[in-house]
């Protein structure tokens, strides 16, 4: 049997609304981009969310939009583009470390590392289960930060009773193996209208309206740049991708939520292992399911004899940040070593809406003969 990592859940829905943006003849800009936008904004809870081609392009526009200069602190225990964001577009990162439990932002360590020259905290809400933002938006509020929520890996996640990106500025990506996905792709959301506008123009080479807008002025034609911008704009054909993939969200979510729970129950008791941790405050909507082996020693070997089966398990994230070559200047190695630790263990198994009990049965029966051998 072959199982892998992740799988998208695409079906006729997104079929037809592609094939609708295809015939209609606007293949850019256009209204499929608005209304996802509209409709991203008011599942998440917010006034605004602004479509761009990806999360990472989304953090950088954050960053630039809200004319940051200085320090941003954020978990080493990341995908590389949430410190590279920070590096491009002027700013430095400070790396944090994790809780063990929940690979998610140490809000102590959050404390520790706060100087005079900070300006913002990047929590990145970890394989779909929320940070604990509470906390976080007390210490932004007390020490008047910025915060960018990478919601990267937590689409329909919530902490308390509010989804992630609704706390501070939030930060979606729609890449393939996400909780919903666009092929690429990403979203901004936030209430600040004036941000938002800016923002909106930043990724449109700095121009202040749209072609889609344009077109009901008098003089369509008059497109003058109020930025130096850039193109990271998302398409309407990967809009009405994602509009067909908001509507079932919930639904995929609560699939991932079902087979975390029978995967968890399978391997609860198998020695060696520990199944992901879920905050009673939080909603996980697993992007990943991730457990952790005792024995660090036996993580590789682990891996290996699982893809042997089929079984296609990898790691998130090894290295962390602060180790890979870009970041080593910054001097942090054996400073974080809850997320060493992490990186060291973690292993991250299949994970998606379309699973089915045989494969999970499949899945939990190997990782029960690998470990037992």
């Amino acid at each position: 049997m072959k199982i892998h990592l992740c799988v998208p859940n695409i079906g006729e829905e997104e079929q037809a609304l592609v094939k609708e943006v295809l015939d209609s003849g606007w293949l850019a800009h256009g209204p499929k981009t608005k209304e996802f936008e509209e409709a991203f904004a008011q599942y998440i809870g917010v006034r605004r969310a602004i479509s761009v081609n990806s999360c990472t392009s989304a953090l950088q526009l954050v960053i630039l939009a809200s004319e940051l200069k200085g320090e941003i602190i954020l978990p080493s225990f990341t995908f590389v583009a949430s410190a590279n964001t920070i590096v491009t577009s002027g700013c430095n990162p400070v790396f944090a470390d994790v809780d063990y439990k929940t690979c998610n932002i140490d809000v102590e360590d959050i404390r520790k590392k706060i100087t005079e020259k900070t300006v913002a905290i990047m929590p990145v809400h970890f394989a779909g289960q929320a940070c604990n933002m509470k906390e976080i938006m007390e210490i932004a509020e007390k020490h008047n930060l910025v915060v960018i929520e990478d919601s990267a890996e937590c689409i329909g996640g919530t902490f308390g009773n509010k989804r992630t990106g609704s706390f501070g500025i939030g930060c979606f990506s729609f890449y393939p193996t996400k909780n919903m996905t666009t092929g690429e792709g990403g979203m901004i959301t936030t209430d600040d209208e004036k941000l938002a506008e800016k923002i909106s123009a930043l990724k449109a080479h700095g121009i202040l309206t749209s072609t889609f807008e344009r077109e009901k002025q008098q003089k369509p034609w008059l497109r003058a740049a109020t930025y130096a911008g850039y193109n990271f704009r998302m398409c309407d054909v990967l809009s009405a991708m994602g509009i067909a993939q908001l509507n079932k969200l919930e639904k995929m979510n609560e699939l991932r939520r079902k087979h975390a729970a029978y995967l968890n129950k399978e391997l609860k008791n198998v020695e060696g292992i520990e199944i992901p941790y879920e905050s009673e405050k939080c909603k996980h909507v697993y992007q990943m399911y991730t457990v952790k082996l005792k024995d660090k020693h036996k993580r590789d070997e682990f891996i290996a004899k699982l893809r042997k089966k089929g079984i296609e398990a990898s790691v998130h994230f090894d290295p962390p940040v602060h180790l890979q070559p870009a970041y080593l200047n910054l001097n942090y190695k054996g400073k974080l070593p809850i997320t060493e630790q992490a990186a060291n263990s973690i292993v991250t198994l299949p994970m998606y809406p379309k699973l089915t009990e045989e494969e999970l049965d499949y899945i939990s029966l190997n990782v029960k003969e690998v470990m037992k051998n």
